[in-house]
């Protein structure tokens, strides 16, 4: 029985699928099986029930999933103490964050941290905003980056950057003609939105305080998506400033400030207030509020997510 057999185990039993275990873990589903039976060889019970189509755990195997992960939280806790005696950022961190964050916001941070800590491993795990939430509770990511406010008060919250929503279009589109926009200039035109989340509410938000009827032509689940339909002409949207920058230098999308409003967007690392942070979850943590962090604005815009 080793960590890895450990880990393997727990995804299983997290998702209650072979196929799904070995997509996080990447391997095969035959060599997660291989692991599986392995275990089970091992303890001399079964840890699963394959029958009916489902996977499920059995009685030994619910007994055994509290043993793994202690074991697991056990090899953390004393890798992380020895690193601690040598003062040195070693081992590894779990960062939770989504499509636009991991694209736009964390890259530089990543950059420099590894620059800084060669030794360190960094593992993302690319989520949405409740997924992560949902992980930073049960622990499987050291901490995550979502947008702000965070209500839950079992978590820490340390603020790391600041944005704000922008009208885009493409170019040679009648709105990429002005530097500013008002919420009633983007009704004629097809509006692409975010399919759930905050930002889709805030933005519905605007035109009902304006008694605006948008004309909603397609509702996507990617920033990229969205940023490449606009691109295509399909219809106008709107984003947060950081995702279009490369976007905008590149000549593909104009970026148009709204002139009637003003939505902001503040990023945040978030962490279990009864989690003691690893010397590599500090660093990386220092790093992203002394390269993301901006200075407040004069006027306080309302907040999305």
């Amino acid at each position: 029985m080793d960590f890895d057999q450990l880990e393997t185990f727990l995804e299983v039993a997290r998702h209650t699928s072979f196929s799904r275990a070995a997509e996080k873990r990447f391997r095969t589903q035959p060599a997660v099986s291989s692991q599986i039976r392995a275990l089970e060889e091992e303890i001399g019970a079964r840890l699963f029930d394959r029958s009916g189509g489902k996977v499920a755990l059995t009685g030994a195997g619910k007994v055994f999933q509290q043993y793994a992960e202690h074991t697991l939280d056990a090899r953390k806790t004393m890798l992380t103490t020895v690193a601690e005696m040598e003062r040195v950022p070693r081992g590894e961190i779990v960062v939770g964050a989504n499509e636009g964050t991991c694209l736009h916001i964390l890259p530089e941070v990543f950059a420099e941290f590894k620059k800084l800590y060669p030794n360190v491993g960094v593992q993302i795990s690319r989520l949405e905003r409740a997924k992560i939430l949902e992980s930073i509770i049960e622990n499987s990511v050291d901490f995550g980056i979502v947008s702000a406010p965070v209500d839950d008060k079992r978590l820490t919250v340390v603020h790391i950057h600041r944005d704000e929503l922008v009208i885009i279009a493409p170019p040679g589109h009648p709105l990429s003609l002005k530097s500013q926009a008002s919420i009633a200039d983007v009704v004629p035109f097809p509006l692409l939105l975010p399919k759930l989340g905050r930002t889709r509410d805030s933005i519905e938000n605007l035109f009902e305080e304006r008694h605006l009827k948008p004309r909603i032509a397609m509702e996507l689940d990617s920033s990229e998506l969205l940023k490449r339909f606009v691109a295509a002409d399909v219809g106008v949207g709107f984003i947060a400033r950081s995702n279009v920058m490369e976007d905008v230098k590149a000549g593909v999308l104009v970026a148009i400030a709204m002139s009637d409003a003003s939505l902001r967007r503040d990023l945040a690392l978030v962490f279990r207030k009864d989690k003691a942070l690893s010397r590599a979850a500090l660093a990386f943590m220092e790093i992203a509020v002394k390269i993301k962090h901006a200075p407040l604005a004069a006027k306080t815009p309302q907040t999305v997510g």
